[in-house]
């Protein structure tokens, strides 16, 4: 195995979690695959090579300036306060520099930086869920997909915040060494391999809104509360006291979703719990989350998730 080089650029204002994430999952590969020369040569570089001072106050002192830096097999990108702009000292460089890398990756707001040194043009990518309509109004050659943890595009790679930098180095791992190695690191971190890319940034109730009326926040706890009940239009309506047509208009209104839609994401949540907390069989699961049906259940997991819910417990469950 060749060993890859890693480089991590720091910055002022930088978010730690940004770059001690995703450094503690590639750190852990050469003891996850057995062979120090194996896994990857990690260095973190500023611009002038001095130490920097994080969003939360914690001093990173850096191996090395950024015109020393070899060039990379990946380079990662974090997010945080910074205040860059095109004509940033940083940003030119990354203009310059990051083509050179075999790979791109952002973790959060990192993808502002990369979108401004017009890497990210012609590309799909993600970011933090407060920054992606920012993104994408600064940036219109760019596709920004607020909903997923991270983001494959090519040789670029995007995350959304903080913590999903894990997910998205957990996955570069997978993706060099197998699935063994990425298992590894992910039981010493105490974290789950992995959450899908396409897993949303956001629970149903933190992607809807919460209704301003009474009876609508009741009837968004009553779905929450009981997944495998009853929570067609009607029934729903029925709970609100409102016809069915005026219901669904006032429920989206408020909430910036249909009650279907709602009702999905709560039901393929409340499984992906089940799935990964109990011992549950699929067909109890899928009934107790009142898909009816594992068929039923199978296709919402596929279209929301990206996989079957068989292969999600396998994935994605920790194993003891």
């Amino acid at each position: 195995m060749t060993q890859r080089t890693v480089l991590v650029v720091l910055f002022e204002g930088v978010q730690s979690l940004d770059v001690t994430g995703p450094l503690e999952v590639f750190h852990g590969a050469a003891h996850a695959v057995g062979d120090p020369a194996a896994g990857y040569d990690v260095r973190t570089a500023s611009l002038d090579g001095g130490p920097v001072r994080t969003s939360s106050g914690l001093r990173l002192v850096p191996d090395t300036d950024l015109a020393s830096a070899p060039v990379p097999h990946t380079l990662v990108v974090p997010g945080g306060d910074g205040n860059h702009h095109e004509d940033d000292p940083l940003t030119r460089w990354l203009a310059a520099h990051g083509p050179r890398a075999e790979r791109l990756v952002s973790v959060c707001t990192g993808a502002m930086l990369l979108a401004r040194a017009g890497l990210l043009d012609g590309r799909r990518v993600t970011t933090h869920w407060a920054f992606c309509d920012r993104l994408a109004r600064e940036h219109p050659a760019v596709t920004v997909d607020p909903d997923p943890i991270f983001v494959r595009d090519g040789n670029v790679a995007t995350s959304a915040g903080v913590t999903s930098g894990i997910d998205l180095a957990l996955a570069l791992v997978e993706e060099d060494h197998g699935r063994e190695a990425a298992l590894t690191i992910a039981r010493y971190l105490v974290v789950f391999l992995r959450r899908p890319g396409n897993q949303a940034q956001f629970s149903a109730q933190l992607a809807a809104q919460t209704a301003s009326r009474s009876p609508l926040r009741e009837v968004q706890r009553w779905v929450s509360e009981h997944p495998g009940g009853d929570l067609s239009v009607e029934a729903l309506a029925e709970r609100a006291r409102l016809s069915p047509r005026h219901f669904a208009r006032a429920f989206r209104a408020e909430t910036g979703t249909t009650p279907g839609r709602y009702v999905d994401r709560v039901r393929v949540e409340h499984a992906r719990r089940l799935l990964e907390e109990t011992p549950d069989g699929i067909e109890e699961i899928s009934r107790s989350c009142g898909y009816g049906t594992p068929e039923a259940m199978r296709r919402a997991f596929v279209r929301t998730l990206g996989t079957p819910p068989a292969d999600y417990r396998r994935r994605f469950r920790p194993t003891p």
